[in-house]
């Protein structure tokens, strides 16, 4: 009798699911990303990438480290750019004073203040220390010294003798001298000259003196030169010579702990420090696009941005304030990357004197780029701001336009960019200002209190409350928002 064999079907069935199984593992799969299609050789949890694939990858690695270190170069390819401005543009040299004053002078600078002159040197540490001299009597300049990255060394508005030092260069031991040592070789002294009399004014001016630590025994001061009518530009510059400035920068000074990442991340982009910059055909079309990218983003992250906490004025304003970095950017528990780009973008230097809404001391800085109805500010536009009366300033305070797309002085040929108390402004009964802002000019005595603006560019303004008031501290006296001119 013949034996029929039980265990062969479940053999051969036992078989074809392993066949099966092992067909099934060895499928390539792809994935739909939203960088485009990503191909493995197997299911993508145990399968190679293919070499396309890695390709692709890689690209957009570096892609993405690059529009993230535009976000983080901000403040100080802003800073190396307005000194290649001042040193390539206007003839500085070195510790050499850049005074500018009227509205011509200052349309290269970032959101200068149209009201009071400048005392601008840059200053190169890298062979030695330097000097800044400023004269008596006390509360004639305000200013402070910033290093490359934007970060304040110290206030500078005592009269007498600042010793600065560069990084890792023995400080001296001498008397007489206010010594602070700075971590990058280069640093600017941002210094008003807070006199509404000219002449007083540049009698002060005279008397500023900046000169290296060398020439102490027989100082031979760098002076001062003015733009006189020269075209120069401080806003930072776009595609492949922002990388460019950056690189240079990076070659030029120390790099800090906590960029270390930073290195990292631009070395495959062809940016390394030590190492001249010459970027192949990919480096090239990846940090193009990067470029842009990363202004744009930069552009969503200073104007109008929920995200930045300090910036909140009043519930319902369309008025910031602009000042959202700490001037040390440090939090707790990070360092203030968003909050400095979105400050340094738009503007340059930041130290504690300018930030009166938390000080009640200094200067305010608020910020506008939409009107009340949510709309964002146009040149093609007429505008007015009704300032409440009594607007809570001590000293003075101004409301100056700009150019959205340097960030400068808005540039128009009646060459006028503010207003403020310091002028004479024409004024309602019931002691409230007026302020028209717009392409079209206002009739009668309203003219007075005029800003003019261009059809086909964007602008902002800032609103700046020079040593601020109770008022404005508790809220009790509110910047309306910008209105739509009937």
């Amino acid at each position: 009798m013949r034996t029929l064999n039980t265990r062969k079907p479940y053999r051969t069935l036992l078989a074809a699911i392993i066949s099966a199984m092992c067909v099934v593992s060895v499928q390539a799969e792809t994935l739909d990303t939203r960088i485009g299609k990503l191909e493995f050789t197997h299911a993508f949890i145990d399968g190679y990438p293919t070499n396309a694939t890695v390709e692709k990858l890689f690209d957009e690695m570096d892609f993405q480290r690059a529009v993230q270190a535009y976000i983080w170069s901000i403040p100080v390819v802003s800073m190396a750019q307005w000194r290649h401005a001042h040193e390539k543009e206007l003839g500085a040299e070195n510790g050499q004073i850049v005074f500018v004053e009227s509205y011509k002078d200052k349309l290269g600078g970032l959101t200068y203040n149209a009201t009071t002159p400048y005392v601008l040197p840059f200053i190169d540490l890298a062979e030695g220390p330097w000097v800044l001299e400023l004269p008596e009597p006390s509360g004639k300049v305000r200013g402070a010294a910033h290093d490359m990255w934007q970060i304040g060394i110290t206030q500078v508005t005592e009269p007498g003798k600042y010793l600065f030092v560069g990084p890792g260069q023995e400080v001296p031991n001498v008397k007489g001298f206010k010594t602070f040592q700075s971590p990058t070789n280069g640093i600017l002294l941002g210094i008003r000259l807070m006199p509404e009399d000219r002449d007083e004014r540049m009698a002060v001016l005279d008397k500023v003196a900046v000169y290296p630590y060398a020439e102490r025994a027989n100082p031979k001061p760098r002076g001062y030169i003015t733009p006189e009518g020269k075209t120069w530009m401080a806003a930072a510059p776009q595609g492949m010579a922002y990388w460019e400035l950056l690189a240079d920068t990076i070659n030029r000074e120390p790099v800090a702990e906590r960029d270390r990442f930073f290195m990292a991340m631009l070395k495959p982009l062809g940016i390394e420090k030590g190492k001249p910059f010459k970027p192949d055909e990919r480096q090239t079309g990846l940090l193009t696009e990067a470029a842009l990218i990363g202004e744009a983003m930069a552009k969503a992250n200073d104007f109008f941005n929920p995200r930045l906490e300090d910036s909140h004025y009043v519930d319902g304003s369309n008025w910031e304030f602009a000042t959202v970095s700490p001037p040390d950017q440090r939090r707790e528990f990070y360092e203030e990357l968003d909050g400095r780009a979105a400050w340094l973008y738009e503007a340059v230097t930041n130290d504690l004197a300018m930030h009166g809404q938390k000080t009640g001391k200094g200067q305010v800085y608020m910020a506008a780029y939409k009107d009340e109805d949510g709309d964002w500010l146009d040149g093609g536009t007429n505008y007015v701001l009704r300032l409440p009366p009594d607007v809570p300033a001590e000293t003075f305070w101004s409301m100056t336009a700009y150019e959205v797309s340097t960030r400068t002085l808005i540039n128009n040929k009646h060459e006028i960019a503010d207003r403020s108390s310091r002028m004479d402004l024409a004024m309602n009964s019931d002691g409230s200002v007026d302020i028209y802002i717009g392409p079209d000019k206002p009739e009668g005595s309203k003219a007075k209190n005029w800003i003019p603006t261009e059809p086909g560019r964007a602008w902002f303004p800032y609103f700046r409350l020079y040593s601020p008031k109770q008022s404005f501290l508790d809220r009790t006296w509110v910047l309306p928002d910008i209105e739509k001119a009937n």
